[in-house]
This record gives C-alpha cells, structure tokens and sequence, in this order.
C-alpha cells in the first residue's frame, strides 16, 4: 500500500461538507498529511449566467462575478476551517476551480499529485443526479487513487424508507 501523503476534500457546501472534513482531518490525524480542500463552480452555472448576461453585456461582466464567486466560495470554507478544525488550520490549503465537477476532481488528483480522495456521494440535488449522473459515481468510476465515499450513516441504516 503506498504512503498517503495528500488528501482531497471535495466539498459543495451540501449537508455532506462538513462531514466530508471531519473524515478527511480523522484520516490525517496523528499524522503529516496534507488535505487539499476542493470546490468547484460548476461549468452548469456559469453557462447560466452567460446566457442571462447576454441581455445585460455592458453591466454584466461574467468574468467578475467567478472571481467574486471564488472569492466568497474561499472566505465560507475558511471561516468553516476555523470554527471547526482551527487545530489543522496549518495542514489544510483550499482551492477553488471551476468547470465539469468530475473532470476538475480528476484533474487535481493529478495536478495536486493527490493519493486519497474524501468526497460525499450525496451533493446539492438529485434532480441534476437523474438528469446528469452523480459527480461521485464518476469519480470513484474513473479516479486513479482511492475515493472514501462519505455518508450520514442515520440516512442510510438498514431498513430506512428515506433513501
């Protein structure tokens, strides 16, 4: 088994984020390992304003508005990071990209030379899940390093009709 070195937290500020650090800071704890924690603004949601700024081109600068979303992306994962691991503060970088959640995941597993992936199988809607296939499902299907699937074991105990 290889050394786990750096960790990627995939977090998209669902119910499922804070759970998704607390698992990826209990596997570094005790330890020298990096957690990257990772978000992205999905390619979806940028074509939506695109399409909407087409009617207001000069008060309207798309490009703007992703600084000013990453901007604020970073401050809330921040001020989580702090409230909530400010012990790990020093071990902990955060990253914001934006484009196919999937693909960017994949991308920064390489780019960050990343040797384990923590992420939530359950995100911010199912509707898109139905109509766009799960983030996660791609991930674990084509991630070169290990993916923990993390889940809110009350919502999926046996026996649960919520599911």
């Amino acid at each position: 088994m290889s050394k786990i070195n750096k960790i990627l937290a995939c977090v998209d500020f669902s119910d499922y984020s804070l759970m998704t650090l607390e698992y990826a800071v209990g596997i570094a704890k005790g330890t020298d390992m990096q957690i990257v924690v990772f978000n992205v603004i999905n390619q979806r949601d940028i074509y939506g304003i695109e399409k909407v700024s087409i009617f207001f081109p000069e008060s309207f600068n798309i490009e703007k508005y992703i600084e000013d979303v990453k901007k604020d992306r970073y401050e809330k994962i921040k001020a989580i990071i702090k409230e909530n691991f400010f012990d790990e503060i020093s071990r902990m970088t955060i990253k914001i990209d934006r484009g196919i959640p999937f693909d960017v995941i994949l991308k920064e597993i390489e780019t960050e030379e990343i040797d384990l992936v923590v992420m939530s199988n359950k995100g911010r809607g199912n509707l898109s899940r139905v109509l766009f296939g799960s983030v996660a499902e791609k991930v674990f299907r084509h991630s070169p390093v290990p993916v923990v699937s993390v889940r809110d074991k009350n919502k999926f105990k046996r026996g649960n009709d919520n599911i």
